[in-house]
């Protein structure tokens, strides 16, 4: 682990107090997805991630990097990146001949799909920790722990037999740790620190009520609708005064087109209990000032003013022209 300067944290994650506090991104990662047909085609996919925002991807053609953001260099000079982009062309040479050379001794069956992620993540008091995991098949394969590589249960004697190959790699165990213990973690706090004004920017959510398709006789389904909200970290419940409904549903996180995020809350009520309840939203850009929506609150006279009366006007007014002019 890698302890970081306090004052560095300070100004990449301002201090808050409970939910005011900011909630940013806390580490990148690197998906690599590998396509083996037979024993002379392959393919390689790769992207990077600050948690669950991709700022890269690899040009599988020309051997490069893809920068989504203006600023996914983060504070590495371009003589760096293209040193980086070297390494990894090397890697995927050398990874593509480990795996058909030996694909046989693996007792890998072709097609084969390899899927490997490895980054580091920042974690509160300023230490940073190092990951690497590999899945075959979509099933756990291997991990590394500090600098050793740790079979998973899933991989069974293949894992094993993989892990004492590695342990013979001394060079290339050097490489993968210089990445991840000391060039990830750099490369982390450059992308925080360039990206800090689109990573921290807040925008308030808009919240409304629905009802959804009847779950069964006499019984509704209440639907709170949240959207245009970052960043993604957000609390919606259905309540009752100050109690929880312990039956509020949510759907998935959506992102919108606009970056940001669309969220539902969803509870199955018999149909007399619906008063009463309300759907509550927290959000950091809130500032601790919660949307509350209460179930069957009244319209007031202004939304059925602009609802009703101003669109009943429009087409009077427009039927009145049409009278005219036909006359």
């Amino acid at each position: 682990m890698l302890l970081l300067p306090f004052q560095l944290l300070a100004v990449l994650f301002p201090v808050g107090d409970g939910e005011d506090a900011f909630q940013g991104p806390t580490s990148f990662h690197i998906i690599q997805i590998s396509s083996f047909a037979n024993s002379t085609w392959a393919h390689h996919q790769g992207s990077g991630w600050l948690d669950d925002l991709q700022i890269h991807g690899w040009d599988s053609d020309s051997g490069t990097a893809i920068f989504l953001k203006p600023w996914s260099k983060g504070n590495i000079s371009d003589e760096e990146v293209a040193e980086l982009q070297k390494i990894i062309r090397v890697y995927l040479y050398r990874f593509t001949q480990h795996i058909q050379g030996h694909a046989s001794q693996f007792q890998l069956k072709y097609p084969i799909e390899i899927q490997i992620i490895a980054g580091c993540e920042l974690r509160s008091g300023g230490s940073i920790v190092n990951f690497l995991r590999k899945a075959v098949g979509g099933l756990d394969f291997l991990s590394t722990e500090n600098d050793t590589c740790v079979p998973a249960p899933e991989g069974g004697s293949r894992a094993q037999h993989v892990c004492e190959l590695i342990r013979k790699h001394h060079a290339i165990i050097n490489i993968v740790m210089k990445l991840l213990f000391d060039t990830c973690p750099q490369y982390l706090l450059g992308i925080l620190d360039a990206g800090k004004a689109e990573l921290q920017r807040q925008v308030k959510p808009e919240a409304w009520l629905s009802s959804g398709p009847s779950p069964g006789p006499g019984r509704l389904l209440l639907v709170c609708h949240v959207s245009g909200f970052y960043p993604k970290s957000v609390w919606v419940k259905w309540m009752r005064g100050e109690q929880e409904q312990l039956g509020t549903q949510h759907s998935d996180l959506l992102p919108n087109a606009d970056g940001t995020w669309y969220l539902r809350a969803t509870l199955d009520v018999a149909a007399g209990e619906a008063a009463g309840l309300s759907c509550r939203v927290k959000h950091s850009s809130l500032e601790g000032r919660d949307i509350i929506l209460h179930w069957g609150q009244p319209i007031s006279i202004g939304l059925i003013f602009l609802e009703i009366i101003v669109p009943s006007l429009i087409l009077l007014l427009c039927l009145a022209l049409w009278y005219m002019r036909r006359k």
